[in-house]
């Protein structure tokens, strides 16, 4: 293992329509005060000096050299090459900029950008969720451990991403984890972050109450089906338990792929209580064949890491002796599959940060 005083610095970015936030961090700690600067997303070229200024800025605050540069930044994109394409939130990104070798040859040094929900994934696995359900089972004198993580954001849109044996699952085109296409758990020919997402939760509201949703916002019906504010709290309810049997159909797909742990992030993880029964019931939930013979909808059973009085069970399942035939010797058996689904451990935009502190680390060969 690296000696924390030995890790690179890396030059950070979180990259919002209004306003670029720059940052520096060592050893998975910020280590500069952070430098925030308007985007002017509509003026291309006003933009890209705001970049190079922010970077330029954090730069000026440290004693040591900085080893490379790493972000995310909103797609579509070619990631893999630092090319970004046509962006709603930031137009001045019209017909392919090549931000990441702009800045390359600016700063000599590696750029690395990514998609937010890959390094939200990303840094969940080697600082959040990941690592903390494998202490416990480490603590616990088990063997069993997880090497795969999916990674989930709730909120304006949905968003994801893949890691797999500590490695950011990208994919051939950069285009891995592109989860909000999936197929809409109520409308066929729809994408599933109709369902899945802050204008859905609006949307259904006002379809179950019938009142108007202008003005209305996710955090509104959230206190309405709380009872910590005026409104029909059974369409309230109603909208969350829509949105997580939408999401329990989406991330059954996903598990029966992938085979690891689940981490929930972004505005919308707030309401775990109100959506996370429904999506729970459907996970653990059954599906037929065309007779109408019934089957777990899963292979493994998935389990609530949010509810304290059931981590026992998972975290020991059926562990028990079995003899090898013929020859007496004993061996470990755990029987019971399962995986686990939680909420982020760091917050959204710190799991991204650290994402792509951990992807530079990883692209160049630093052990972390």
């Amino acid at each position: 293992m690296t000696d924390a005083k030995e890790y690179p610095i890396v030059l950070t970015l979180d990259a919002g329509g209004t306003n670029f936030v720059f940052s520096a961090i060592k050893a998975g700690e910020e280590i500069v005060k952070p430098v925030q600067l308007p985007s002017h997303g509509s003026e291309l070229e006003l933009c890209l000096k705001n970049i190079i200024k922010g970077f330029e800025q954090v730069k000026g605050q440290l004693t040591e050299k900085p080893q490379a540069i790493s972000f995310a930044f909103p797609g579509p994109a070619d990631y893999v090459n630092g090319i970004i394409g046509d962006l709603g939130n930031l137009p001045g990104f019209r017909g392919g900029v090549a931000l990441g070798p702009m800045l390359e040859d600016h700063f000599q040094l590696p750029v690395f950008i990514n998609n937010d929900g890959d390094l939200f994934a990303y840094g969940e696995a080697l600082f959040g969720l990941l690592p903390e359900i494998n202490k416990q089972f480490q603590d616990a004198g088990l063997e069993k451990h997880y090497n795969n993580l999916i990674g989930v954001t709730l909120g304006t849109g949905f968003g994801g991403g893949v890691v797999k044996n500590n490695e950011l699952f990208v994919g051939d085109n950069g285009a891995a984890g592109e989860i909000w296409l999936l197929r809409d758990a109520f409308t066929s020919d729809t994408f599933a972050e109709e369902s899945i997402s802050a204008r859905a939760i609006t949307r259904e509201y006002f379809e179950e109450s019938g009142k108007d949703p202008v003005d209305m916002t996710p955090y509104d019906v959230f206190q309405i089906a709380l009872g910590d504010k005026a409104g029909d709290q059974n369409a309230a309810r109603a909208s969350f338990k829509k949105f997580g049997f939408a999401l329990g159909v989406c991330l059954a797909d996903i598990i029966t792929i992938v085979d690891g742990l689940v981490v929930v992030g972004g505005g919308l993880s707030q309401a775990w209580q109100l959506f996370a029964p429904e999506m729970l019931s459907y996970l653990n939930g059954s599906i037929s064949d065309l007779k109408g013979n019934k089957m777990s909808r899963l292979v493994m059973n998935v389990w609530d890491l949010e509810n304290k009085t059931t981590m026992d069970s998972f975290i020991h399942g059926q562990n028990k002796q079995v003899t090898v035939p013929f020859s007496g010797k004993q061996l470990n058996y755990d029987p019971l599959k399962r995986t686990g689904i939680g909420l982020s451990r760091l917050g959204a935009s710190k799991a991204i940060a650290l994402g792509a502190y951990g992807f530079a680390l990883n692209a160049l060969k630093y052990n972390h």
